[in-house]
């Protein structure tokens, strides 16, 4: 086997697993949205752990973000829960430093 097809099996390893751990990632991040948002509404745990699913499966709508803070800004409002756009995408935002810090300690590093 060449060097060549050594670097290439390499670098297609190193993708997949950059890939995994975005998916990871942004499905951890979603789930603790979920979570921060199922408070707000006042959810049971068995509840809040059916919605934070919800949001999971809900980015799966469409590429990028405004899925699921679409799905968040309309359930919230829907509850009575008085938010916006901006706090939605703050709290992202943070929720997605944190789950990249689980996933780090999770790894042992």
């Amino acid at each position: 086997m060449s060097t060549f097809d050594d670097r290439e099996r390499a670098f297609e390893t190193k993708f997949a697993h950059d890939e995994e751990m975005k998916f990871r990632l942004v499905a951890r991040r979603n789930r603790l949205l979920g979570e921060w948002a199922a408070g707000k509404m006042g959810l049971t745990e068995a509840e809040a752990e059916s919605y934070a699913k919800d949001v999971i499966r809900a980015d799966f709508e469409e590429a990028g973000d405004e899925d699921v803070i679409r799905k968040i800004l309309g359930d919230l409002t829907a509850a009575g829960i008085e938010t916006s756009d901006d706090e939605i995408r703050q709290t992202l935002q943070l929720k997605s430093f944190e789950a990249r810090r689980q996933l780090i300690d999770a790894q042992g590093g």
